[in-house]
């Protein structure tokens, strides 16, 4: 019975959001964010476009219609670095993990990766 309740209730929640995608304005791909660096470079452009676009005492609906097509460059960006950073993280823990155990080869190694991914964010 629970089980037949979470499917319904799944169900209902995907069609709802169905719905609201449908009554949405068409959407855009966005540049895409294949690399950190092109993620970093786009964030940094799409972020000064967008503020401004923000700044403007009023948007026109043309404005409006910039808001929303750069946004998706920014959200392609996001979430590559999103994936990146999720590896990063993964790399400064051995690099951690590998001080604790006094493995030197190890923290050079890996520290350098991290470093080098580290770099494409903050120089």
């Amino acid at each position: 019975m629970r089980l037949t309740t979470f499917v319904c209730t799944l169900l209902l929640g995907v069609s709802a959001t169905a719905m609201a995608h449908s009554d949405r304005p068409d959407h855009f791909e966005g540049l895409p964010a294949n690399t950190l660096t092109e993620a970093v470079q786009n964030f940094s452009a799409y972020n000064a476009k967008l503020a401004a676009l923000v700044a403007l005492d009023t948007l026109t609906p043309h404005q409006l219609h910039e808001v929303h097509q750069l946004t998706y460059t920014l959200e392609n960006a996001l979430e590559k670095m999103q994936a990146e950073l999720a590896e990063l993280a993964e790399v400064l823990e051995e690099v951690h993990v590998a001080s604790e155990y006094s493995n030197a080869a190890k923290v050079k190694a890996r520290g350098q990766v991290y470093l080098d991914t580290a770099r494409q964010l903050v120089p």
